[in-house]
Order: structure tokens, then sequence, then C-alpha cells
């Protein structure tokens, strides 16, 4: 009797871990290209920082134990996991995390745009998190992919591992960008793009994707919830 009533009491004690799984698994993939001067780093690093303290957001990354990660990437050969994946258990934890994305050096400033590397980089990550039900890049880019891999290239493997790329189309310098991004860089069911007219776009279109992105896509979302992502579309 004993025995059984240990046996009962561990599979008891496992079940909220299995209920908690991570739901999402999200890649945050920021152009720093030649491109993208210092003020306009400092915006998105900013941006992208506040974007994930909306509280939509931040309730939606925590609803989901969501596995988030920051690559950075410019030319090719030249992209680095600048944090490796953290995971979102508690409103703390995306604070831990918003900080250390204001705080990230840049590790390029001078190279070419090469989005299709990005892409092949962040998709050798998602081994580390496939207990993730969603596999999710978010890229960033202000312009078009010119050195290495074309972004379609990689499309193949994407969809093999179940992977879905968004993007935000920085237009300040290429007003045809966001048509590119719709056209071989973004993939997978619901993939979408979201178009910045500027960098001082940026920080409002970012907030808003991270919402479409990770809230109206995160299963068994609070009470509540689908209202106020409602009124941010």
């Amino acid at each position: 009797m004993r025995v059984l009533q240990l046996l009962v009491f561990s599979m008891l004690s496992l079940w909220p871990l299995r209920a908690a799984a991570c739901d999402l698994a999200l890649v945050l993939a920021v152009d720093v290209s030649g491109s993208v001067d210092a003020e306009e780093y400092r915006i998105q690093m900013d941006g992208l920082a506040a974007g994930l303290r909306d509280g939509v957001v931040s309730e939606a990354l925590v609803k989901a134990r969501a596995q988030v990660l920051l690559l950075q990437w410019s030319g090719e050969s030249r992209q680095e996991v600048t944090l490796p994946w953290s995971e979102i258990r508690t409103f703390g934890d995306v604070e831990a995390l918003a900080q250390a994305i204001e705080q990230a050096p840049r590790p390029w400033r001078n190279y070419s745009t090469a989005v299709g590397e990005a892409l092949f980089l962040a998709l050798e990550q998602f081994p580390a998190v496939e207990h993730c039900k969603r596999r999710v890049i978010d890229v960033s880019g202000d312009g078009f992919s010119n050195e290495g891999i074309e972004p379609r290239e990689v499309h193949g493997a994407l969809a093999a591992a179940g992977v879905t790329v968004n993007a935000i189309a920085i237009e300040q310098s290429e007003p045809d960008l966001t048509a590119y991004f719709f056209e071989n860089v973004i993939r997978g069911e619901g993939a979408f793009v979201v178009s910045a007219a500027s960098f001082a776009d940026y920080p409002s279109r970012i907030r808003k994707k991270l919402v479409r992105e990770v809230a109206r896509q995160t299963a068994a979302l609070p009470a509540g919830t689908e209202r106020a992502v409602a009124s941010l579309q």
C-alpha cells in the first residue's frame, strides 16, 4: 500500500510540469548591418525591451513558459547569439531579459546584410528547445539581403523543423522592403510582415508585432487578454 501511495504521489507531482510545458520558442533576430547607425541601433534595442515589457506581451510570455533568444546579425559569417535561450516563468524573468537586451553590446557596425545566414543560424538554435510547441523567428531588418545564401533557400529546412518566420521591415531607405520580406523572408502558417516607415516608428511597431506574434498565438490565454490584444491592433 505504501508503495502504491508513493507511486500516485509521484504521478500527481509531475502533472503540473507536464501541464506547464513550453508553448513558444522565440528567436529575436536584430539587424546590426552597416546601414544601422548607433542611434538606430539604440532605438531597436530599447524598443524591443519596451515591447517585451508591454503588459499583454509579458503576460503571454509567462503564460506560455516561453523560451526567448536574442540574435544579432549582419553580413555573411557575422551573426551571433548574443543572449542564449532564457526561460520565462515570471514577470521578473521578462524584466531581466529586457534589461539584458538594453545592455547587450553591438558586435558589428560596418558590414553587409545577410538575411538568409541569419535565418540559418536561428534555425540551428531550436534543437535545444525541441520541447516547445511553437517555434518562431522574429526578424527585424532595414534592407534587402545582399550577401550569403538567399532567405528562400532556408525555407525548406525551416518548414521541416516547423519554424515560422515573421518580420518587421524598416523602410527608412528601402520603400519596397515590406514586399521583399513578404515574398522572400517570411514563411509558415499565419506568417506576417509589419512595416515601419522609419526607425522612429520601430518601438510602436515592434510592440504591436510582439502582441500579434506572442499574445494572439499563445494557447489558453488568461481571461480578458483577447480583448486587450484586440484593442492594440
